[in-house]
């Protein structure tokens, strides 16, 4: 459905992004690459940080978020987790453009009510999962449809790095750790090949002292098909994505969530077919790209779907519940 937006905008896109860390930093550099987005402003409730980070890359700072939404026309959200629905439902009645760092938000509620509230205000809301918009990760898709390996009846898909028990993404008991840093990607994976509808759902963690799991391990069961999902801050394993089926099977190379590479195996091994994608820097311009796209044309992105936006917050909610 097309947005009945009737705005006017400049070329490029002004955009803001609130929040000030790592993400946020490998975003300005990425956007650079987007002749169809410019940076101008930045906000953090921490000023020193703003101010710091505006001069590094060249922008303003605002003093309260409302005079970053006077000043542009979308917003990107790279803040804590646990802040991305207040600073999305703001930018919406502000009528400005989301693209919120993954995850979205933490609750399945808060999801359809936010894409319910873009659409009344003929807002974007994207979720910035990079790999949804890598042109490897949808050739890998594209392949896994085209019914080379058959039926597909297992997926399993594994994103871990060792992480300084310092960091926020450990640090922080209440949202913190392995599984909401990290499984917007397995679950994409898992959700684009098998659907948003699961029969059971099942978590296994290994906690930190904290409470915050350093690596979960989550299965899912749907129309006789299963899937997996490994997640870790501590504990390191092979980041692979396999996808089997009747037929055969694709094995997406470490780190398959940066698609370069990918082979498709058969039981015949001379019938193997290598694949080559090339990646860009970072990868996140190819979601920036996208993001500017959509509210130009005023069309939606099937890369990453609200429903699916949606399945993923409710998958995290209950693994949250669960913790």
């Amino acid at each position: 459905m097309l947005l009945m937006d009737t705005r006017v905008y400049n070329s490029p896109l002004r955009l803001g992004i609130i929040g000030t860390g790592r993400i946020a930093g490998r975003f300005a550099i990425e956007a650079k690459a987007v002749e169809t987005i410019a940076i101008n402003y930045v906000y953090n409730p921490n000023l020193s940080s703003a101010e710091e980070f505006a001069k590094k890359h060249c922008i303003k700072f605002a003093y309260v978020p409302a005079e970053l939404y006077n000043s542009v026309d979308a917003v990107y959200i790279a803040s804590p987790h646990g802040t991305h629905y207040d600073y999305i439902k703001a930018a919406i009645l502000n009528k400005k453009h989301v693209l919120c760092e993954k995850p979205m938000v933490l609750k399945k509620a808060q999801a359809e009510e936010l894409f319910a509230l873009a659409k009344q205000n003929n807002c974007v809301l994207f979720e910035a999962v990079k790999t949804a918009y890598a042109p490897g990760f949808a050739k890998v898709l594209e392949q896994a449809a085209s019914g080379k390996i058959g039926e597909i009846k297992d997926v399993e898909a594994c994103f871990t790095k060792l992480a300084d028990t310092a960091l926020r993404e450990l640090a922080d008991a209440k949202y913190g750790g392995s599984f909401t840093e990290l499984a917007s990607y397995t679950l994409l994976a898992i959700i684009k090949l098998l659907g948003t509808s699961f029969e059971d759902i099942r978590f296994e963690s290994i906690k930190a002292a904290n409470g915050v799991d350093i690596y979960t391990k989550a299965y899912f069961k749907a129309n006789g098909c299963f899937a997996s999902s490994k997640t870790g801050l501590g504990v390191k394993s092979e980041g692979q994505l396999i996808i089997s089926g009747t037929n055969g099977y694709i094995r997406v190379n470490a780190p398959w969530w940066k698609t370069s590479s990918f082979e498709i195996c058969y039981e015949d091994l001379s019938k193997n077919e290598q694949h080559q994608i090339e990646f860009k820097g970072d990868g996140l311009r190819y979601e920036i790209n996208d993001f500017a796209a959509a509210i130009k044309s005023g069309r939606p992105c099937a890369k990453l779907t609200a429903e699916e936006s949606i399945a993923m917050a409710d998958i995290i909610e209950r693994f949250l519940a669960d913790r």
